[in-house]
């Protein structure tokens, strides 16, 4: 049934780099684009944010639903990073996506008590959409699609070790996933808030 959950979540990947790539590509491009893509997800706010939605999907959400979360983002993410490399941009974007580092780690310690997973989802939408815009805003002067393909699929493998984080706590600790989950959380608010506090300098 895990295994089942976990390929969903990489088709998703998947098709969503197909689909950025159907949009954009045209011959020429060379792999500069795709190793930028690759390695700019690493940042660490994008880091840890990918991450705690992997964490977050599979100990929020009903098994069957844990795909979801990474999908909302990825979609987002696609969506957000084509609008930053039109020239979109917001004020204060870099802050705001150090602080959804911090509500990530906010939903990290509620994500074992009862609430609405659409407000969960709508959180991870809105927050990718930010980060995409940060990546679009980053893009190369061409080979968007090239691009967009590495930092996808870097945001899958995040997603992925991030869901093997969940399932590690989820099913590992057990009685003590409430504490590691507040921990984790708590850990990503301080990082949060180092981030942000690092712009305001």
């Amino acid at each position: 049934m895990k295994s089942q959950h976990l390929r969903r979540i990489t088709v998703v990947a998947l098709l969503s780099g197909l689909a950025a790539t159907a949009a954009q590509a045209h011959p020429g491009h060379d792999a500069s684009g795709l190793m930028e893509g690759l390695a700019h997800p690493f940042g660490l706010d994008h880091l840890l944010a990918m991450i705690a939605v992997g964490i977050w999907s599979v100990t929020a959400l009903p098994v069957h639903k844990a795909w979801q979360g990474p999908a909302c983002f990825m979609l987002a993410l696609t969506l957000g990073a084509a609008w930053g490399a039109t020239g979109v941009a917001l004020p204060y974007l870099e802050h705001m996506v150090s602080l959804s580092v911090l509500l990530f780690g906010a939903m990290l310690i509620l994500a074992r008590r009862p609430s609405l997973p659409i407000a969960g989802l709508a959180i991870i939408g809105t927050a990718a959409a930010l980060h995409g815009l940060a990546h679009g805003a980053q893009a190369p002067a061409t080979g968007f699609a090239t691009y967009a393909i590495g930092f996808l699929l870097t945001t899958a493998v995040l997603h992925m070790a991030g869901v093997g984080l969940g399932l590690s706590i989820r099913h590992g600790l057990a009685q003590r996933a409430q504490l590691a989950l507040g921990s984790a959380g708590a850990a990503l608010g301080v990082v949060g808030i180092y981030l942000f506090g690092q712009l305001a300098i």
